[in-house]
């Protein structure tokens, strides 16, 4: 058996489309991509859907992963099961419903995570909850509702450019929790 413990080892692997390879990457990684998405799509059937579709597109596409532009191999998984999950969000107008539910109700930390799922599959909800609450309520309108900064800047009255600076900083306090480069 291949040791795909060294991630170049994993990379490359995968780049040579060895099968093997790709039984590691989803055993050990499909969990995390399940929270996010779940997170995001908050339906179990939506869920799955994605984390195939995200796979697929993993397995036909690794030769565009380059880890010298930056970025770690589970950044790049992620962003990909991201996108598709807003994708899916978006397509089912769940947008619109949590825009008129978030000007409803005040932006407080408390009332904010009254809205999110109760599943912590993977402990990204402690993760997440080991940053400043101001940190957390923004990580949770742009990366699991999927609102855009701009959006975000007109919910929270903040200006664009301090949402984006906010939104890098959770990112990087994150990054260092979750002990990643």
């Amino acid at each position: 058996m291949k040791d795909f413990s060294i991630i170049s080892n994993l990379i490359f692997a995968l780049k040579q489309k060895d099968e093997a390879a790709f039984s590691f990457l989803y055993d050990h990684y499909s969990a995390a991509l399940y929270g996010i998405v779940f997170k995001i799509v908050n339906n179990e059937n939506d869920a799955n859907d994605v984390l195939q579709d995200v796979f697929v597109n993993i397995w036909k596409n690794i030769e565009t992963y380059n880890e010298d532009k930056g970025g770690s191999l589970f950044t790049w998984m992620l962003n990909i099961a991201r996108n598709k999950a807003i994708d899916i969000y978006r397509q089912k107008n769940r947008i619109a419903e949590n825009q008129k539910e978030f000007q409803r109700v005040s932006i407080s930390n408390e009332s904010l995570y009254v809205h999110s799922i109760k599943v912590n599959t993977i402990g990204v909800n402690k993760l997440v909850d080991s940053i400043k609450p101001e940190l957390k309520q923004l990580i949770d309108l742009h990366y699991y509702k999927g609102f855009t900064h701009q959006e975000i800047a007109e919910i929270t009255n903040m200006p664009l450019g301090t949402v984006k600076t906010k939104i890098r900083t959770a990112m990087t306090q994150l990054k260092n929790v979750f002990g990643t480069s």
